[in-house]
């Protein structure tokens, strides 16, 4: 759900995969993202339920737009295998965001520019055969599995949030966390041994990155004036 954690235990391995080189590729703006906008607050505890609610509201429509492009891609060489493990967190967040703050939210609640932006930036990578996607599915789903867990812990002991209100984070229907983080890892290596251009997956991860880090400044930049639509 954040600017997402890279996946170190793979890049210390000796396998030399997709993975491998997203991590090597987005390190120091992993970095920054840890040191940026709202993601500072949450892992301070700084950080108000109102703003939580802006932050979860501006991811949505990032998520929507990845797995709306898996989806299309789902029969495809590529991106099958991905699209098939149906990880879904858009359909969790809409369900937090109900739990959170009741109906209409999301006419009450803005979409900040960031997230508008994010969101057509993963549009334009579900383009032709929408291998660009993997940098996104590794930017989002594993940064949950990873660091989410860690935001969850945080976000419950500080604003009290209940099981309903962090579902974004509760993998446990699909498979064991830590099984599943590792099978995912070696799909995303799997999809990227396919791709025809590999260079631009991984300048799509460092993109990934750099879209994050944008909301995340932004939506911290906006949580004041947000609080009374909350």
């Amino acid at each position: 759900m954040t600017a997402a954690i890279a996946d170190q235990e793979t890049a210390k391995g000796n396998r030399k995969g997709l993975v491998s080189a997203l991590y090597v590729r987005t390190k120091a703006l992993h970095v920054e993202a840890e040191r940026s906008g709202i993601v500072v607050d949450i892992l301070k505890g700084e950080a108000s339920r109102a703003d939580y609610i802006l932050f979860l509201r501006n991811l949505l429509p990032a998520y929507r737009a990845l797995e709306e492009g898996l989806a299309r891609h789902a029969g495809s060489a590529i991106l099958g295998e991905l699209a098939n493990y149906r990880l879904d967190r858009a359909p969790a967040i809409a369900a937090d965001l109900q739990a959170l703050s009741g109906p209409g939210l999301e006419s009450r609640v803005p979409v900040l520019p960031s997230a508008e932006t994010y969101a057509a930036k993963i549009n334009d990578a579900a383009n032709g055969d929408g291998s660009r996607l993997i940098a996104h599915a590794y930017t989002r789903y594993l940064g949950d599995l990873n660091g989410g867990q860690i935001l969850q812990r945080l976000l419950t002991k500080a604003l009290d949030l209940k099981p309903d209100e962090t579902s974004f984070y509760d993998f446990s229907k699909l498979s064991d966390p830590v099984a599943l983080k590792t099978d995912y890892r070696l799909a995303i290596d799997r999809a990227g041994d396919l791709a025809s251009d590999l260079p631009a997956v991984i300048e799509e991860g460092a993109l990934a990155f750099s879209l994050n880090i944008a909301l995340s400044e932004e939506v911290q930049q906006n949580a004041g004036s947000a609080a009374a639509a909350c």
